[in-house]
């Protein structure tokens, strides 16, 4: 049948074969559209909508940000979730990185994560030579029963991360309940088969309840891209907190994707405020 299929194909006229692709190209295109997971996602829209719903595990999620300095937003987003899903039987989360990697995009901190809840001692770091080597620490990890997550952290857009990549980390992650999130960055969206997709862009912190001038907890707006919870509800203004992922009320009457507008020119800077300068 193989062989078949193969000679016919070869013998079919290039204008229908440009028909027959893009046909596919549109096949694949809807099943993005549509739910990866169709139990998970009833489960999720009879959940509560008026907080951040608590996602199963086993998904496989991308968290694209615009900018690689907004490493460690989408870092803290990825924790926030993993943090929900550890327990005595998956203690354990994994970092994958490529070890060239570590000097632009950084490396976790183990009195930060501390300070959010999560003993460092939980974290595992993997820092592999190349992509192949990476994508097979992957399929390793998220075979492991023990493990609750891991946070994959990916520069660029390299080939070997491919939809038949994906496809295969989404199978693993679903049949052993190991829960994958894929850190990316830039505005380009490949095909791939994760469950959801994410574009997170970092906001100003909450209050400091001791320091009214003081950093607070850390805050992101999320946009769903890719997938369906929550009663189909797409963004969200979101903190993290010592109890997980808190929704925050939305301010009105703001673009959640629109930065302020810098002042034009170059202004002078002040030297030591109100203090005599001498010219």
């Amino acid at each position: 049948m193989f062989l078949f299929c193969s000679l016919s194909w070869c013998v079919m006229p290039p204008s229908l074969q440009q028909q027959r692709l893009a046909a596919l190209r549109h096949v694949i295109a809807d099943i993005e559209r549509k739910p990866a997971l169709s139990d998970p996602a009833k489960r999720l829209d009879s959940a509560s909508t008026q907080g951040f719903p608590v996602l199963p595990a086993g998904l496989v999620q991308e968290v694209f940000c615009d900018a690689q300095r907004d490493t460690g937003a989408s870092l803290g987003f990825a924790l926030a979730q993993a943090k929900a899903l550890m327990s005595a039987k998956r203690p354990a989360v994994f970092y994958l990185q490529l070890e060239k990697d570590s000097q632009s995009l950084g490396l976790p901190y183990g009195p930060g994560l501390s300070s959010f809840g999560i003993d460092p001692r939980h974290l595992v770091i993997v820092r592999t030579a190349d992509m192949a080597e990476f994508l097979w620490a992957a399929e390793e990890i998220v075979s492991c029963r023990a493990v609750a997550a891991i946070v994959a952290d990916v520069r660029g857009e390299p080939k070997l991360l491919n939809f038949t990549a994906s496809r295969r980390l989404t199978m693993r992650a679903s049949s052993n309940k190991v829960s994958l999130f894929m850190l990316r960055y830039g505005d380009r969206r490949e095909s791939s088969a994760s469950a959801l997709r994410w574009r997170l862009t970092p906001y100003r912190s909450g209050k400091n309840p001791y320091d009214d001038r003081g950093i607070g907890a850390a805050r992101w707006r999320l946009q769903l891209e890719k997938g369906r919870i929550a009663g189909n509800q797409v963004e969200w203004l979101v903190e993290w907190t010592k109890n997980g992922i808190a929704v925050v009320a939305q301010p009105a009457n703001t673009n959640p994707w629109r930065f302020p507008t810098p002042v034009p020119g170059a202004q002078p800077a002040i030297l030591a405020d109100r203090l005599s300068q001498a010219g």
